[in-house]
């Protein structure tokens, strides 16, 4: 959001510390809710004091619980409300009524319950032979308390994976994924690693879990330079066995490889169970966005589908809404590339065809927004509810857009003395 002077900033922290109780030491609609009525959850926004939190940001965050996101519940603000995460990450899993994560002490899986202004532990497992860091894994869910958590080892030559009971976090079996490090495709270059992450996800309709990955140089920071295009692991869901294992020939990565699906969505399904990825090429140091299909059955991507066509920057994030549309989060390169640069824009794309059309209202495309590790959408309930972030409001304001009707209204907005990073919609008790 807006920059502020620092002491006005150290003000809103003691505001923040004063007001919250302290946390506790102790597909495909992904991980949302498929139905039921608004009175059964609630929306829980994170905000973060200072700057755009997430993706290894140190900034105080705060969560605050919403019971709607209408015009008229107003101004959203956490002065004086809300439940400070401290030792816990806003990368996370969430699910029904929980949040699921490895937190900043790297030594458990936990899974927790955010309600009156503090964090509840419900449970947790300390880890076996595969260890794990914040934020740098991916995840799927198998079905509605198996969670399959996957990972880069410590060296990252190696593929790592627990499976999970939900209902108490304890470590059904574990294991190493049997894929080589894949060779260089860059002359002079050497694969020595793995990608952080991944991205994983499981197909409910073909049965079956993917993986995409690629290897990188090993130099220099975050693994160093990416020395492949990604490959497609198909993996039994029981087992993990890998039954396919392919090098792609249509992008060179894939949107979110470092931090997986924890903060952004970078996969979704349409009813037919086809999977649809945001990916990248990169063009003279440029990121191009693309729009990738699997058709359900197959185990390799369609080289005749581009649902992202003539793109101007990089494709964020991807969340069906039905019909056939999804809802993007993309950046137009011509107006910044900075990770705060006011140059991100949501459009709703024709998945049959890759015709998009801007987000607008009151007959108006809506400004270009700031933020680019954020996921301020969600979609519930046959509504698409997104936080846009623009530069010339004082406010972040959120959209509900009908899924059914195409029509735009607006919604609650989020007081603009905080940095609004993401929406995430939770079962009430």
């Amino acid at each position: 959001m807006k920059a502020f002077k620092f002491r006005w900033l150290a003000f809103l922290v003691a505001l923040i510390s004063l007001g919250f109780t302290a946390c506790s030491d102790d597909d495909d609609s992904k991980d949302l809710p498929e139905n039921g009525t608004e009175s059964q959850y609630h929306f829980d926004l994170f905000l973060t004091v200072g700057k755009h939190g997430g993706m290894s940001s140190k900034n105080t965050t705060v969560v605050n619980s919403v019971d709607k996101l209408t015009a008229d519940k107003g101004i959203i603000t956490i002065k004086g409300e809300g439940t400070e995460l401290g030792d816990y990450s806003m990368e996370s899993i969430s699910k029904g009524k929980y949040y699921y994560q490895i937190p900043s002490s790297n030594d458990r899986f936990v899974k927790y319950q955010i309600e009156d202004n503090q964090i509840w532990e419900i449970a947790s497992s300390p880890f076996k032979a595969n260890t794990y860091k914040v934020r740098s894994y991916t995840h799927a869910w198998i079905d509605d308390n198996t969670l399959v958590i996957m990972a880069a080892n410590g060296d990252a030559s190696q593929i790592i994976w627990s499976k999970l009971n939900t209902d108490n976090m304890s470590i059904l079996s574990e294991g190493t994924l049997d894929i080589p490090l894949p060779e260089s495709e860059i002359a002079g270059e050497e694969t020595r690693k793995f990608t952080t992450s991944g991205i994983l996800t499981y197909n409910k309709k073909a049965g079956k879990l993917f993986y995409f990955y690629y290897g990188k140089n090993g130099i220099s920071g975050r693994g160093g330079k990416t020395t492949t295009k990604f490959y497609t692991a198909v993996l039994n869901p029981t087992t993990l066995a890998v039954e396919s294992n392919k090098r792609n020939s249509l992008a060179d990565e894939m949107a979110g490889s470092a931090y997986g699906e924890l903060m952004q969505d970078c996969v979704t399904y349409d009813e037919a169970g086809n999977l649809y990825l945001a990916a990248t090429i990169i063009k003279d140091e440029m990121e191009e966005g693309h729009l990738l299909r699997i058709k359900n059955g197959e185990t390799d991507f369609d080289t005749t589908y581009e649902g992202y066509p003539n793109a101007d920057g990089k494709l964020l994030t991807i969340q069906y809404l039905g019909n056939g549309k999804a809802l993007a989060y993309a950046r137009d390169d011509a107006s910044g590339t900075m990770i705060d640069s006011y140059s991100h824009y949501y459009s709703i794309i024709d998945l049959a065809t890759g015709k998009r059309e801007r987000l607008s209202y009151g007959g108006k495309e809506l400004a270009y927004s700031g933020g680019r590790f954020s996921q301020r959408s969600v979609v519930f309930n046959e509504k698409a509810y997104i936080g846009v972030n623009t530069e010339a409001d004082a406010n972040a304001i959120i959209y509900i857009y009908d899924t059914k009707s195409g029509t735009v209204e607006k919604g609650a907005e989020v007081a603009g003395e905080f940095y609004f990073d993401m929406i995430r919609v939770m079962e009430n008790d």
